[in-house]
């Protein structure tokens, strides 16, 4: 198969070398030029005809953002992987590059121990999205082989309905638009509170959750340990941490730990889902969006051993149908559903079995939620 052929985009020479050099011991990439920014791009882009594109958020003359714009107007399939500062700036311009149709980002490899430390990230994050964006066969991907190509099992029907008393949520690769899109079609009296993992690295966590919560009637913030769950809040998890929630004294509390990496994960949706089950045991929903890898497929099974339900996000709308598609093919999901279709499914399914209440108004952004019975 030919190489995968790459084009990096990037104001600093030394990031534009490390990248060349770690995707160039690559067997299969091969980077075909570089350029200093946005406009040199897009000069070179009609001339290179790249299979991929490496383009850094924060530049001078043109920025990513418009790089991407103009990038879009005359290719509109070709992969742009956002490369990504660590900083609140660049990950809100990532964002806004999300929306306007970057295929994923990438973390900058900054303060993590040397160059050494920096070219194994690069490695470990960088080169597995280039390889599936550019079709490289799943076996060299740095992930667990996706199952080979077969007709999904029939979703299992649903049992006798129990009531759901919590949805946890764990998503990957492409999942900052998919939230984006979920979180503002929720309403703010859902009766029942969510937990999310999104694999993202600190600092990234609370300002995706300030970004949904200004954009959604729910609430969304940030978990902090010992907080108690209430109906219609979110609780992302931060970067670099598990997310759990247990019982203590009739409350649902939220936990934070270090605990070691699942599924090469911190924070991993195997683990957020597990104790969902060993606190809700089964009156838990887990909705499996896109993602690389088949972090939540156990945590799936656990949901569906104890008696709740799973949904998985369809191939069709997913970026990556990793995660989403191990559960489905597992046939652990009671619905395979487009992304568009979630939001509706989720309150459909936590109001079977519960009685209708009196409207209610979750508490101010700036205020304590309220305790949840």
């Amino acid at each position: 198969m030919p190489k995968a052929r790459v084009l990096v985009v990037d104001d600093s020479v030394v990031i534009r070398r490390l990248v060349t050099d770690t995707l160039n011991a690559d067997p299969d990439l091969e980077v075909i030029g570089v350029a200093a920014n946005g406009r040199i791009a897009l000069e070179k882009l009609g001339q290179l005809k790249p299979d991929a594109v490496v383009l850094d958020v924060e530049m001078p003359e043109m920025d990513g953002l418009e790089t991407l714009r103009q990038i879009r107007k005359t290719h509109f399939r070709l992969p742009v992987i956002m490369f990504s500062t660590v900083t609140a700036r660049g990950f809100l311009a990532t964002l806004d590059a999300l929306a306007a149709g970057a295929t994923d980002y990438v973390t900058k490899p900054a303060n993590v121990g040397g160059v050494g430390e920096a070219l194994d990230r690069l490695r470990r994050e960088l080169i597995p999205k280039i390889k599936h964006f550019c079709g490289v066969k799943p076996s060299v991907l740095h992930e667990p082989a996706r199952p080979p190509a077969a007709p999904a099992p029939l979703p299992k029907p649903l049992r006798e309905p129990s009531r759901i008393d919590v949805v946890v949520i764990g998503v990957s690769t492409g999942g900052p638009d998919a939230l984006v899109k979920l979180m503002p079609a929720l309403p703010a009296d859902l009766p029942v509170p969510i937990l999310v993992v999104q694999h993202m690295p600190p600092v990234f966590t609370k300002l995706l959750a300030d970004r949904l919560s200004a954009m959604s009637g729910i609430w969304v913030k940030e978990a902090e340990p010992g907080e108690h769950l209430s109906p219609g809040g979110v609780w992302i998890a931060p970067g670099d941490f598990h997310l759990t929630v247990c019982r203590q004294e009739g409350h649902a509390i939220v936990r934070t730990t270090k605990g070691p990496p699942e599924n090469s994960c911190r924070p991993s949706v195997d683990v957020l889902f597990r104790s969902a089950v060993e606190a809700f045991g089964g009156h838990v929903l887990g909705v499996v969006l896109t993602g690389m890898g088949r972090d939540g497929f156990r945590g799936s099974e656990l949901i569906r051993n104890a008696g709740g339900d799973v949904f998985a996000q369809d191939e069709a709308t997913s970026v990556i149908w990793g995660m989403p598609g191990f559960v489905a093919r597992g046939g652990l999901a009671n619905a395979v559903l487009p992304l568009q279709q979630i939001p509706a499914e989720i309150v459909k399914r936590v109001h079977l079995g519960r009685t209708p209440t009196p409207s209610r108004h979750f508490p101010q952004r700036d205020k304590e939620p309220n305790l949840w019975p």
